[in-house]
């Protein structure tokens, strides 16, 4: 039987680069984690939405600071997985290696979201779908048609990681095989079979698909398909972190946000409190409902990072061999289970139907539509062989500003446009659609 094997999975070679440098003071992987906390793409999630688009509260989280909470609960949970996988892994990776490869996994694991988050998706997607737009869809392939409707900030992001940043279109942010293999949580392109925006997610387009294949081979995934290989191993645990902290942070900014008390978050996390001491903080008069639930939620995460590091070491067989199905969290014991989907199921039915959230993500479609036709069309007039307009000039120069990359067909001019929106925060995008519509903001 054909498996995985960690020296292979680990790898420390970089993407788009053939020279090995020699490191000092901070091993390969921790470089990822740099080069990514240091890229433009990364800084740009600070305004961008987690759940609460353009909120005016300064302690409600935003993509960044979701992130970097992922990050360290992924970097305990690679650590904690090395050291249990100590006599497994090669004699060269250490440990922090492994805490370094999930954490930077994790930093990234959001750096291809648009702006205004699933909204901002859902709007990306549903301006392609739109009858206006069939004339754009027939000079594409059916995969490529599949990209952009059905953009995916999974594929975005692997885009960033490996064409757009830093060294565009020549590696990108230049990282390690083995971080890029922890990142790809979808390790295989998109579905072509028919249009839809309710097609499994994936995580790589058509343009990336040699860089996914390359990435595939270095690492020794094994196939699953056309285009289409297993997960990393490690991008379980990385999934595995994104899960712990947004069910169980999202309650904490219900809180902050006064929409969602204090008695309808507690239970939840006592669910995940069932075998382990309770915080004494609850017990402290001079405690907030806000210092209760940060104590709650802290005893919560080192619960489930245990649970999930020792399901982690129990499956190492069948996530090697490709054979592991669901998520680490669904392997865990029954009550940790039930308390993720109890969390998720709270804020879906009382955070993600508030109405300030929802009027906000109606109105995000139509900044997205805004810009989706001024700098789409922008970019297709670049192959027409004629002199561009004085609105399509500045829109170029605008989209420079992010994409050198010259396009030379529709799909790629589409994929242009694309990746100069998505790259903006919530405030540029809203700003830069309101100076369409003419109201213009001077420094």
């Amino acid at each position: 039987m054909n498996m995985m094997n960690w020296r292979q999975l680990l790898s420390a070679q970089r993407f788009g680069s053939r020279t090995r440098q020699t490191e000092q003071a901070r091993s390969p992987f921790h470089k990822d984690h740099d080069r990514i906390v240091f890229s433009a793409s990364f800084r740009r999630l600070n305004r961008k939405t987690q759940v609460h688009p353009l909120a005016r509260n300064d302690q409600v989280h935003t993509r960044l600071t979701h992130s970097l909470e992922v990050a360290c609960v992924g970097r305990t949970l690679g650590q904690l997985c090395g050291e249990l996988l100590a006599d497994a892994l090669p004699p060269e990776i250490s440990t922090a290696d492994v805490g370094a490869i999930i954490q930077s996994a994790c930093l990234a694991h959001d750096i291809g979201n648009p702006p205004f988050g699933h909204a901002g998706e859902y709007a990306i997607r549903d301006w392609f779908l739109q009858p206006a737009q069939g004339a754009l869809l027939a000079q594409l392939s059916l995969a490529q048609a599949h990209d952009l409707c059905n953009f995916e900030g999974n594929a975005q992001g692997l885009r960033i990681l490996t064409q757009t940043e830093h060294h565009p279109f020549q590696g990108g942010m230049r990282l390690t095989f083995a971080t890029l293999g922890a990142y790809l949580k979808y390790p295989w392109t998109g579905n072509v079979e028919h249009l839809s925006t309710k097609m499994p997610k994936f995580g790589c387009y058509l343009a990336e698909a040699t860089v996914l294949e390359e990435i595939a081979s270095a690492l020794g995934l094994l196939p699953a398909g056309s285009l289409r290989w297993c997960r990393h191993p490690l991008a379980y645990l990385m999934e595995a972190a994104d899960d712990i902290c947004y069910a169980l942070i999202d309650l904490e900014d219900g809180l902050e946000m006064d929409i969602l008390p204090y008695e309808a978050i507690e239970p939840v996390l006592l669910e995940f409190l069932r075998d382990a001491e309770i915080p004494y903080e609850l017990q402290l008069s001079a405690s907030t409902p806000a210092h209760k639930i940060a104590a709650l939620r802290g005893a919560a995460f080192n619960v489930l990072v245990q649970a999930v590091a020792h399901t982690f070491i129990a499956h190492q067989q069948a996530l090697l061999n490709g054979e592991f199905s669901g998520s680490l969290l669904d392997h865990c014991p029954a009550h940790l289970t039930h308390g993720i989907n109890a969390a998720k199921t709270l804020a879906r039915q009382r955070i993600f139907n508030n109405p300030r959230k929802a009027q906000i993500e109606l109105g995000a479609y139509s900044t997205l539509g805004i810009l989706l036709e001024q700098f789409i069309a922008a970019s297709l007039a670049t192959l027409e062989n004629r002199e561009l307009s004085f609105r399509h000039r500045r829109l170029q120069d605008l989209l420079e500003t992010q994409v050198s990359q010259p396009a030379d067909c529709a799909y790629a001019c589409c994929l242009r446009a694309i990746d100069f929106i998505a790259s903006l925060s919530d405030h540029h995008a809203t700003e830069l659609a309101q100076s369409f519509s003419g109201r213009i903001v001077g420094d």
